[in-house]
């Protein structure tokens, strides 16, 4: 079968929104790619620069009906904020399926992390390799709200939490990350089943697959006692400010152990202030803000007794 690759090259505020359109006619999923490598001091790449947001379609008889009606979602979305025209090109089955892949390299994070796609070798290196096959599932270590999570983890202020659970757990790299960083159990919750399956892979190509637990649901799921723990030491969600102000009426806060973390991505600089105001409401105090270009991840912690 030959596929239509679309794709429009956009900013980092427009790229969620480019990616739900598509996905909502693609059957193989959204991938988003940085257009730009820049080199470092270790030698590795730093994505830079806007964001190539793509999808395949099948070529057959319903082609130009779902092409029309993207163009015609995509018209809708640019009267918010102007986008480039799609760009097209029809590829072949084996094309499609190791042609995305040449857009990603090694990607350092923070001061111990490194992502290495999961056809390359880990670079020599002190650094600890995340191994990442994203597959129709988001989370590549290549945006913004990733990175900002990753570096969190890592970062002292998060301290050396022994649960983690992680809320729209997309690839399962957050969760692959904190294991490999010293947790002793994570769970990760998305309410896509093929993330929950992609996330268990990754798990397993990092080797933490034994710590690790997957399942299709989120906040209130996890409440009612779906899955084995109901609270953790660390708390992450990566999605999007308004789903994550949603998430605290769920009872989000309420999945932080007493004096736990609550790391919160995919935050646009002008919600951050929302956010907050939501998360303090529930009983969280802001500990760290850290920024990358125009996305924004806070870092929170519940009080001692709850």
């Amino acid at each position: 079968m030959n596929w239509l690759e679309i794709s429009l090259t956009v900013n980092g505020e427009l790229a969620e929104a480019v990616a739900e359109v598509l996905a909502r006619f693609a059957p193989g999923g959204v991938a988003l790619e940085s257009t730009a490598i820049l080199p470092d001091p270790e030698g590795e790449g730093i994505p830079a620069g806007p964001l190539r947001v793509c999808a395949y379609l099948p070529v057959d008889d319903r082609l130009e009906e779902t092409r029309q009606k993207i163009e015609e979602a995509l018209w809708f979305l640019g009267r918010i904020s102007p986008l480039p025209a799609p760009q097209y090109q029809t590829v072949n089955e084996e094309d499609w399926a190791n042609a995305w892949k040449e857009h990603y390299h090694p990607i350092p994070i923070g001061q111990h992390l490194i992502i290495v796609p999961a056809w390359l070798n880990a670079p020599p290196g002190e650094r600890i390799p995340i191994r990442m096959d994203p597959g129709m599932a988001f989370g590549t270590g290549t945006h913004p709200t990733t990175q900002l999570c990753l570096e969190l983890i890592e970062s002292p202020v998060s301290g050396q939490p022994s649960t983690v659970i992680d809320v729209g757990c997309g690839s399962g790299i957050l969760s692959a990350a904190a294991l490999k960083l010293g947790a002793g159990y994570a769970l990760g919750v998305d309410i896509d089943p093929s993330a929950v399956d992609i996330s268990r892979e990754n798990a397993a190509a990092n080797g933490v697959a034994e710590s690790y637990r997957a399942g299709t649901g989120s906040v209130a799921e996890i409440r009612r006692g779906d899955f084995d723990i109901r609270q953790a030491d660390l708390v992450i969600a990566n999605i999007l400010a308004p789903v994550i102000i949603h998430l605290f009426e769920d009872g989000l806060a309420e999945l932080v152990a007493p004096g736990g973390m609550l790391i919160l991505s995919g935050i646009l600089n002008e919600q951050a202030a929302s956010v907050v105001e939501a998360a303090r409401k529930h009983g969280m105090e802001l500990v760290e803000t850290r920024q990358l270009e125009d996305w924004v991840a806070l870092c929170l912690q519940a009080a001692q007794s709850k």
